[in-house]
């Protein structure tokens, strides 16, 4: 995705007389791989590999600059100064990349602004400042973690990750062979043999090999670990710019007939082609099958390199002669911005049409406009600023300027913004009744007045339950089991709330009318975690095997506390696809061991998931009306409770359904009586659950006879 980072680093420059290794194939290629990538993200949602192809491709060009220095340092009578000092360096590396992704960002804050709701300003705002400081990796890596961020919609900046992959792989790799540079100019004060390019080289092959092999195994490792977090991991992602590096390091001589060198660039092409339709990269790479556009990346290189061309030959091959056309080269010249560009302008207009994917001639289009501006970036942002010389100096001079003040501007903005967002919090407890009737509006036809819903949707994310600021409930790599104590803490009838997040909420509830009627609340709860038994969930990617283990653990131990009561959910959204809710077989398996236990048990249906682009929040916030920020009922939920079916077999438990306090007989509307029904996607917001205390207290005390 960067600009090249050989000595003729612009494609419009002609090689020197000494510089006749310059590989235009490999502009073509950065053209062929841009491509890739936009293609399958706008049309088929996927990985293509090329972003793996730029990283090998940025390795072999930076490591052989590098190199150069190195070599060209090593000499006595070479300076200090210029031997050690990254300033210079750092400064090109700088010039080069900064300005593009500084418009491009300046124009995603600008049309964020206008086009997203204010429910992202936040979160989209950090990740600015993370793309412009390059560390969007470690941000989405950290992301791809946090259950509250699991439904967010794709940013605009996403793609950006991979630019800072490379950017903290440039730095760290220049401060690294600037400092190896200084030990081996030291050697061969005292020892010649230091001094010598080939003893340099061996010593530079041999360190990046070192460091390759180890990034290799941690990707590997981390793969059937953590991969939507291995898939961001800088650590186990610089093996593949390292794999270039080691190319540019030392190319293997080996003379052969011209055909055969046009049939492995053939083939290292056709696997670059193809990789993605074969090759789930979200989910594979950079583990193992990285190898394969890693491979072929490396295979296309040497096949085309004069150190495998026959006799004295100067062709370089069938495959890298097409790579060289003028047409290729130029998308390649573009490359960076282009990259740069076709993910938000994706974004922006999939958000702006209410879409979820781009048709064909939707599709063509935005990657023409990306093809225009990437061209008019490279040539009035790029090329001045990188050039510095006349005629260009003064408006580079001007550009870099504003660039500057209005990324400085932009990020106070963000700051200031962040910060009165932190300070927001939801005050709901002491609602009017009256003016905020909630579930009763459904339940009881109470008639709802003419307010502004409660909380507001720029704050609702903020509505969770007790248990999650208590930090009660146990995260997705916890296995222990964590008891919180609620309601009237002192009273000997206990209620134990038991499951994931969609028992969680319910706490809300539990709390107010333990408190009001004697009994304790006791939580057991896990992110992500009903009770199961053998299905094993899959959450980012992965499977939940601590889920199964962590129920297991749960069941013992409530057969040890033994409260008088098990309060869980009843029934699951069908997963896959929106064609109502069940109650799986793993929950029938739980509640027969409870039947067998004799316990007593109040099982809950699970609420109406919305489906969609945005959650209910985000389009709130967009201006939109409930009435179409919600979900069709009839999508979401069976016509009856499921539950009801399987009541006779459990005369130990009482099955709720408040989904006629959520929904219409057919819609179920973001907002319901003045109350947000959800803080994201699928949670009940707290204040909503509140709402429904006196329902919850009736149904409880039918269920309960005796207890108040």
């Amino acid at each position: 995705m960067s600009a090249t980072m050989t000595d003729p680093p612009v494609v419009s420059g002609a090689p020197s007389k000494k510089s006749t290794e310059y590989r235009h194939d490999l502009d073509g290629l950065r053209g062929i791989a841009i491509t890739l990538v936009a293609v399958f993200h706008i049309w088929f949602g996927r990985v293509s590999g090329g972003v793996d192809v730029f990283l090998t491709l940025s390795g072999y060009f930076f490591v052989a600059s590098l190199l150069k220095h190195v070599l060209a340092t090593s000499s006595p009578a070479a300076r200090w100064s210029t031997a050690i000092n990254p300033g210079p360096r750092l400064w090109r590396l700088a010039r080069r990349l900064l300005p593009a992704l500084l418009t491009v960002l300046l124009f995603i804050v600008v049309l964020s602004l206008w086009l997203m709701p204010r429910t992202r300003w936040s979160p989209l705002g950090d990740e600015a400042v993370a793309s412009a400081l390059y560390y969007q990796n470690w941000h989405l890596a950290l992301a791809s973690q946090d259950y509250q961020a699991a439904d967010s919609a794709n940013s605009p900046m996403q793609h950006l990750w991979s630019m800072s992959v490379q950017g903290q792989f440039f730095v760290v790799t220049l401060l690294a062979a600037l400092a190896l540079g200084g030990v081996l100019r030291g050697l061969a004060l005292r020892f010649d043999v230091f001094g010598r390019p080939k003893v340099i080289r061996g010593i530079v092959f041999a360190a990046l090999l070192g460091v390759a092999a180890i990034s290799f195994a941690w990707a590997h490792h981390r793969h059937g670990i953590n991969q939507p977090f291995n898939y961001y991991d800088t650590i186990a992602r610089c093996w593949e710019p390292i794999a270039g590096g080691l190319l540019a390091v030392w190319m293997p001589r080996l003379k052969m007939a011209q055909w055969m060198r046009n049939l492995l660039g053939l083939i290292a092409l056709a696997l670059i082609i193809s990789c993605g339709w074969w090759i789930v990269g979200v989910q594979q790479y950079p583990s193992t099958l990285a190898l394969v556009p890693v491979g072929a990346t490396l295979l296309l290189i040497w096949s085309g390199s004069r150190q495998t061309a026959p006799g004295d030959s100067t062709d370089p091959g069938a495959v890298s002669s097409w790579l060289a056309h003028p047409s290729i080269v130029w998308l390649g010249s573009i490359a960076y911005a282009l990259y740069l560009w076709h993910w938000p302008l994706l974004i922006f207009y999939l958000t702006w049409r209410y879409k979820d994917s781009a048709n064909f001639i939707e599709g063509a289009g935005i990657i023409a406009v990306s093809l225009l501006l990437a061209w008019a970036t490279a040539r009035y942002v790029e090329s001045p600023i990188r050039a510095g010389k006349t005629p260009w100096r003064r408006s580079a001079t001007v550009m870099t300027a504003v660039l500057l003040v209005l990324t400085v501007v932009a990020g106070a903005g963000i700051v200031s913004w962040n910060r009165h967002v932190q300070n927001m919090t939801v005050d709901t407890q002491n609602l009017d009744p009256r003016l905020y009737p909630g579930a009763r509006a459904f339940l009881d036809g109470v008639p709802v007045p003419r307010v502004e819903p409660e909380p507001s949707p720029q704050v609702v994310e903020k509505d969770w339950p007790i248990t999650s600021y208590d930090s009660v409930i146990s995260g997705w790599k916890d296995g222990s089991i964590r008891v919180g104590v609620y309601g009237d803490v002192n009273a000997t009838r206990t209620v134990a709330l038991v499951g994931g997040s969609h028992a969680e909420y319910w706490i809300t509830a539990l709390d107010a009318i333990g408190r009001q009627h004697g009994f304790k609340v006791t939580t057991y709860l896990k992110v992500g975690c009903p009770l199961t038994t053998d299905y094993v969930f899959t959450w980012f990617g992965q499977k939940y095997y601590q889920c199964n283990e962590w129920s297991r653990d749960v069941m013992a131990r409530l057969a040890v506390d033994r409260p008088d009561v098990v309060f869980t959910n009843s029934t699951r959204p069908v997963e896959g696809q929106v064609t109502g809710d069940f109650v799986p077989k793993d929950y029938l398996d739980i509640f027969t061991e409870f039947r067998d236990r004799g316990q007593k048990v109040i099982a809950v249906r699970d609420n109406p998931w919305a489906v969609g682009q945005e959650s209910p929040p985000e389009c709130l916030a967009l201006g939109k009306k409930p009435s179409v920020c919600g979900v069709e009922r009839s999508l979401v939920m069976s016509p009856t409770d499921p539950a009801l079916d399987i009541a006779p077999q459990f005369p130990n438990m009482s099955f709720l359904d408040y989904t006629d306090a959520m929904c219409s007989d057919t819609y179920c509307p973001a907002v319901v009586g003045n109350i947000l029904l959800w803080h994201d996607f699928h949670h009940l917001s707290a204040t909503f659950v509140r709402s429904l205390v006196p329902a919850l207290t009736a149904d409880m005390q039918r269920a309960l006879p005796g207890w108040w």
